[in-house]
């Protein structure tokens, strides 16, 4: 029988997830996404490869692991910033500021990362329950502003953040403009900025 580090195996077993994960995100985090293995997360944490298979079955398993591991404190961030605003165009610009400023601190560099990698079909079904779940609080707001198709605006909205977080992570220095104009674009479209070009 292992040696385990906490009172029951299924503590245990809690612990070592946690450090498999947060193992796995550093290591993104350092050295980028293509250097992500299960032989790498082995090596890292000092485990024999067959060992994480008792945790993740694939790579892809592992990625789909990294993203719901955030979901939670992620969808609390962006439900605390819409449930604070008020008004419909506040509640946009809570959702975008919010969802941007998760996607582009360290913690959830990785998540964001990784979910834009390439994954087999059951983890991509993983991570797109967990973007319904971010998507929830902005389609209800957007259904009690009387928006029409709430759930399809929703997801262009989130399509521009999906956006902003890549332009702001290239260009820090120009991270506050880029979230201004998404902002702008997802309350206003090309509203005001078209009419004073025209």
């Amino acid at each position: 029988m292992p040696k385990i580090s906490e009172a029951t195996v299924a503590e245990h077993r809690a612990r070592q997830l946690r450090t498999l994960l947060d193992a796995a995100r550093t290591l993104v985090a350092e050295e980028g996404i293509e250097a992500l293995s299960l032989a790498a997360l082995a090596r890292r944490v000092g485990l024999s490869r067959p060992s994480l298979y008792e945790y993740f079955r694939s790579k892809d398993d592992l990625v789909a692991a990294i993203v719901e591991d955030e979901l939670p404190r992620w969808a609390s961030v962006v439900e605390a910033a819409l449930a604070g605003a008020a008004g419909l165009n506040a509640k946009i610009e809570s959702y975008v500021r919010a969802q941007l400023e998760v996607m582009t601190d360290g913690r959830h560099a990785a998540a964001v990362a990784l979910v834009e990698h390439a994954l087999a079909e059951p983890a991509l079904d993983r991570i797109r329950d967990g973007h319904a779940q971010l998507l929830r609080p902005l389609v209800a707001a957007l259904d009690d502003g009387g928006v029409p198709e709430p759930a399809l605006r929703a997801e262009l909205i989130q399509g521009l953040v999906d956006a902003a977080a890549r332009l702001a992570q290239r260009t820090p220095s120009e991270a506050e403009n880029v979230i201004a104009a998404t902002v702008a674009q997802a309350v206003h479209g090309l509203g005001r900025q078209a009419d004073a070009g025209a």
